[in-house]
């Protein structure tokens, strides 16, 4: 008799939880004050039931009462959000992500970061099944302007500052298909911009190709790349649109929406 009591009480419980998520959803398509009916019609819940919990939501801050019958999303979200936010971390967002993209491509898959005038990599997915040695550890630094993480910072940087980035490196190369000549860089970041991904062919190492798409956080700052690296001869275009994507769920992740996402 018990546990079938405790069963019932756990589906009403459950049942509340899912009134109030649907409540806080229909609240957040509108930026305006909602009203009571107009919730009820939305979510399905009788008028009475709607009222009772947006009562306790107000009571807890999750929603605000505006005026009499009308209801806001309320402040409490927004700390939770800022909360959620401080202890969210690039790496955490992107650790499965990465994972789910090496299994698909079999290939190492970089996460990096720039410091300075160089990426730094911070973290990576691979196995010796890749058929690459990985050159560069965890930790591990690297030019800009020879990497494909690399172009997309300098992408987002302005001309002036690209031009002072080849100021003080000199744009030194590390072989023969090394980007050293300032015009050619910029050719090549007009591209990245183009495409919305960038690449290195083999510029960093001979027999290493790579492609590398943006992550952004929720001001919309480009603040890493994930990367795909391959022997240069199994590098597959195929795999672009998998990288960008990758990317963009990562960056939702931190709260990014793209332009027009919101309409």
């Amino acid at each position: 008799m018990k546990t079938e009591q405790a069963t019932e009480n756990s589906q009403t419980s459950i049942q509340v939880i899912e009134r109030m998520i649907s409540l806080l959803d229909a609240l957040a398509q509108y930026p305006d004050p909602v009203s009571l009916k107009e919730l009820s019609t939305m979510t399905g819940l009788h008028p009475s039931t709607a009222h009772r919990i947006l009562n306790d939501l107000v009571v807890k801050r999750f929603v605000d009462r505006a005026e009499a019958g009308s209801y806001r999303l309320g402040m409490r979200l927004l700390e939770l959000g800022n909360i959620v936010k401080s202890r969210l971390n690039v790496r955490e967002a992107s650790l499965e992500y990465m994972r789910a993209l090496h299994r698909r491509t079999q290939q190492t898959i970089n996460l990096s970061v720039r410091q300075g005038d160089e990426i730094v990599y911070i973290d990576r997915s691979f196995s010796e099944r890749s058929g690459m040695q990985v050159v560069r550890a965890i930790g591990g630094r690297a030019p800009l302007h020879l990497t494909s993480t690399g172009k997309l910072f300098l992408s987002a940087d302005d001309p002036k500052q690209v031009r002072a980035y080849a100021t003080r490196t000199g744009l030194a190369g590390h072989n023969k298909n090394s980007i050293t000549d300032l015009t050619k860089l910029e050719r090549e970041l007009s591209l990245v911009r183009a495409r919305g991904y960038a690449r290195d062919n083999e510029e960093l190492e001979l027999g290493v190709r790579c492609m590398a798409a943006g992550i952004y956080d929720d001001s919309g700052k480009l603040i890493a790349g994930l990367s795909i690296s391959a022997p240069a001869d199994r590098l597959q275009d195929e795999w672009v649109d998998d990288l960008v994507s990758t990317a963009g769920e990562i960056s939702s992740v931190l709260g990014f929406v793209p332009q027009g996402a919101a309409a």
